[in-house]
């Protein structure tokens, strides 16, 4: 099951929430379903220039319950550095990152671009409805949650998340325990079932390079999870095992 399947299966009205937006690949679903009110969030300058060409070009011009905005979130507010790699004179904008520098990994072939963005708080939005979150931030999973607390608490709203040992070693453990304290139950689906989060086997199910000119990795590799508020785990999971 993909994301977008998960969000339309479990979709209640409210506001939705896209982070690491891109281009708008889930952006302009998530505006189509009834209902629903999007805030896209998207640092990386080129990414966010696309993601509002393509929600005009999907709506006839500027969608009055789509709000795009150009930072990226984590546990405070301010200003931070986006690095996104370079490959062969190519940007791998889908490793474009605030939670780590790819110094490490510049060579010939590998160079590093860098961005100053602003920096803010889900929480300090001080949305009352939210029912969905998409987290897409290679590494900044723990920080951007830990600013969402409070908003998390309040609406308790559905989330599937992008967790990579190859872009913070431990986030696998860190984000599942966060939101265990917050009463949410990770899980992550598999050739049609669904298994919770301690059925993760790294070694054979997340193995993969952190450098950018790397491209193999495990078969399977299982990156993406899905957290659901424990009050209603075990409904919605049912809900999605019939949707096969």
């Amino acid at each position: 099951m993909d994301e977008e399947n998960f969000h339309s299966l479990l979709h209640r009205p409210g506001t939705l929430i896209d982070i690491g937006a891109h281009d708008g690949l889930l952006t302009i679903p998530l505006a189509r379903l009834p209902g629903s009110r999007v805030l896209a969030f998207e640092p990386l300058p080129s990414a966010f220039a696309r993601l509002q060409t393509a929600l005009r070009a999907a709506f006839g011009g500027d969608p009055a319950h789509v709000e795009c905005h150009h930072l990226a979130l984590g546990d405070h507010e301010g200003s931070i550095t986006l690095a996104m790699p370079v490959l062969d004179g190519v940007a791998q904008e889908q490793w474009a990152s605030t939670a780590k520098d790819y110094a490490p990994h510049v060579s010939t072939r590998v160079a590093v671009e860098r961005f100053t963005v602003p920096l803010r708080r889900l929480d300090d939005f001080t949305l009352g409805d939210v029912t969905a979150i998409k987290l897409d931030a290679e590494g900044a999973e723990y920080e951007i949650l830990r600013g969402a607390r409070e908003t998390l608490l309040r609406c308790r709203p559905v989330l599937t998340l992008e967790v990579e040992e190859r872009h913070r070693v431990g986030s696998t453990y860190a984000v599942p325990a966060f939101l265990d304290a917050l009463g949410y139950d990770v899980f992550f689906e598999l050739s049609g079932e669904w298994h919770p989060m301690a059925a993760l086997d790294r070694a054979t199910m997340q193995r993969a390079s952190a450098d950018p000119s790397v491209f193999e990795a495990s078969d399977p590799y299982v990156f993406v999870f899905y957290a659901l508020p424990r009050e209603d785990s075990a409904a919605m999971l049912d809900t999605l095992r019939r949707a096969g």
